[in-house]
């Protein structure tokens, strides 16, 4: 009966094609020579000289304590020479003659304390700790170099802190039948940990892959123990490592007695294959190495071939590359023609469009031409348009003059003789509001012509009041349509029968609508409360101007016009400021404190310097031409 063959692949068909990565086990530095003596185990208390009778020990026991373990972490060193020569006078002689030295005294020796870990804080523990990572935690790289050949294959990436890497697994069929037919490579190995500058060579090994054992189909199954600096090879089949640098002694040895040929315990012959299996195998392998033979012929031969024909076949090579050169320069020659299209119809659509512009400038040219005709033709017509504007704006100011004088000639505003600032409207007399010790009856009748003049103003200024007035002679009354208050809008203009602060406030806003009015002439008014002043002040500068006042037109009210017409013998008066009138008014204003308390400026005469600009502004407002 034949026995069972183990299936693994001859080592005479190992190459380098077969190889795919490499792992390192156990990896240390060498370390320099120490100088100090080797040793066998740690020196402790028990190996120290004569530690039986040591006076530490024998206060220990007068003192009848128990001895502790002495957990010593350095070397304990012998007693110091100078000691034993400083006790040597009373030494005492020994059976072998010698003269052993007294025991120095107790307080000369003192053990300095080898607990190194005991007591020591977590920061100093944690600092020795990384000291002892660091020192035995490596970065490490190999590289693969083959025989008579100066770079090397394969350089492996850094393995950082550890002292088991693992490395990629690499290929290395990119390099041709001529390296990866071969059985035989050198591995280098490189090292070095955090305390070091550069990289240290720790193993050079140089390998056959025929002569390498096997150790199992996975590491993860390997549980036996290896040397430093291990080198273990992946193959296709499995791991494989060298055990030629493994210690020898027998413990080692044991652990690898499974992978030794099985010897037998009977000294009886068992039985092996048959001389026909033998022959068969035999055979076959010699068909194999004629397969080989024959693979390696035709290897040969078609690399002829192909050696004869390199320039046929790199033309035939060339063949779809021309054509694609040809694919695409026809895709661009039809791009091209894309392009030359749709510059022909841009082309024709701007020319087009070029007509059609100067089509429209030929008409806008005509029509200029037109208009220029008709801007020479109503050149003549806008100077005529022009003057009548300017003649029209002259009358407006006229009338307004007009209207203006004829209110001042119904509502007269003289001044009260030997009071500053005190004035009468058709004789009655309106204080500068302070209505403590006023008539009631005249204050009313005084509010109603001022409320009177000032709604006509309004009108024939062109200036709407914000505060509209309603005048009904002694009680009339004004609105307040824009103010946030609360309760009726409407204010007197009366005392009588009227709350006092609707009354003042009544007034206040028909001061403040004389004020609006003088706003529109450019006249600032020194005081608000100044109601008749200012309402005099306001028709003095309306009714300024040159010439003469023009008169009134025919088509106003028809029985007036009659009624005077008749009584001045059929003509329309002029109206008109008399001489006498005028130096009236004069000498009446120059009397009132009012002519002093404008900053130096004659309220009262007309041609002083003070209402100069005023009543040049005020012409020039009711003339815009």
């Amino acid at each position: 009966m034949a026995t069972t063959i183990r299936s693994n692949s001859s080592s005479e068909n190992r190459k380098l094609r077969h190889l795919q990565g490499i792992t390192i086990r156990n990896v240390a530095i060498p370390q320099a020579p120490s100088a100090t003596r080797p040793r066998g185990k740690t020196i402790d208390d028990d190996a120290l000289p004569y530690t039986l009778k040591s006076p530490a020990k024998a206060l220990a026991l007068r003192e009848k304590k128990e001895l502790a373990h002495s957990r010593s972490s350095s070397d304990l060193r012998a007693i110091n020479q100078s000691v034993i020569v400083e006790s040597k006078d009373n030494a005492v002689p020994t059976e072998a003659g010698r003269i052993s030295p007294n025991r120095p005294r107790l307080n000369r020796l003192r053990r300095r304390s080898t607990m190194e870990w005991t007591g020591a804080s977590p920061l100093a523990r944690q600092k020795k700790l990384e000291d002892v990572a660091g020192a035995r935690m490596l970065d490490s790289f190999f590289a693969l170099h083959i025989p008579n050949m100066g770079e090397p294959i394969y350089i492996s990436e850094t393995a950082e802190k550890a002292m088991n890497p693992n490395f990629r697994f690499f290929d290395l069929s990119s390099w041709g039948p001529g390296i990866t037919r071969r059985d035989d490579l050198i591995v280098k190995f490189f090292a070095k940990t955090e305390y070091m500058s550069d990289y240290q060579f720790v193993v050079e090994l140089s390998v056959s892959l025929s002569s390498l054992q096997f150790i199992g189909k996975t590491l993860e199954n390997f549980r036996h123990p290896l040397p430093e600096n291990s080198i273990i090879f992946h193959l296709t089949d499995g791991i494989y490592t060298s055990f030629t640098n493994l210690p020898t002694t027998d413990s080692v040895l044991s652990d690898f007695t499974s992978f030794a040929a099985p010897r037998s315990s009977t000294s009886r012959v068992l039985p092996t294959s048959s001389y026909d299996a033998l022959m068969r195998l035999a055979t076959l392998d010699t068909c194999i190495q004629d397969a080989f033979h024959t693979r390696d012929t035709l290897s040969a031969q078609i690399s002829a071939i192909l050696e004869a024909n390199r320039d046929s076949l790199s033309k035939v090579d060339r063949v779809p590359e021309t054509r694609e050169a040809a694919s695409r320069v026809d895709s661009a020659v039809t791009t091209q023609h894309k392009r030359l299209e749709s510059t022909r119809r841009r082309r024709e659509e701007l020319q087009s469009a070029i007509l059609s512009r100067r089509d429209s400038m030929g008409r806008g040219r005509t029509a200029q031409a037109k208009a220029a005709e008709d801007i020479a033709s109503a050149s003549e017509q806008l100077e005529k348009s022009r003057e009548l504007v300017r003649q029209t704006a002259e009358d407006i100011v006229g009338q307004r003059r007009r209207c203006c004088e004829e209110l001042q000639t119904v509502y007269p505003i003289d001044p009260v003789p030997g009071k500053s600032l005190s004035f009468t409207i058709r004789g009655a007399h309106l204080p500068n509001s302070n209505f403590d010790d006023a008539d009631e009856s005249a204050v009313a009748a005084a509010l109603g012509h001022v409320a009177q003049v000032v709604h006509l103003l309004s009108f024939y200024l062109a200036t709407p009041l914000p505060y509209p007035i309603s005048p009904r002679s002694s009680t009339s009354s004004i609105n307040d349509p824009i103010s946030e208050t609360t309760g009726p809008r409407t204010y007197p203009l009366f005392l009588k029968g009227a709350v006092r602060f609707r009354f003042e406030y009544g007034v206040f806003l028909l001061n403040k609508d004389i004020e609006i009015l003088a706003n529109g002439f450019g006249l600032k008014l020194l005081d608000l409360r100044h109601t008749l002043p200012n309402l005099k002040y306001l028709l003095y500068i309306t009714t300024a101007g040159k010439g003469e006042l023009p008169a009134r037109k025919a088509g106003g009210v028809r029985a007036l016009l009659r009624a005077r017409g008749e009584s001045s013998g059929g003509t329309t008066p002029t109206l008109s400021r008399g001489a006498s009138a005028s130096q009236a008014v004069k000498a009446k204003l120059k009397e009132s404190p009012m002519h002093s308390g404008m900053n130096g400026r004659a309220v009262g005469g007309r041609t002083s310097s003070g209402l100069a600009p005023a009543v040049q502004h005020s012409s020039k407002l009711g003339d815009p031409g």
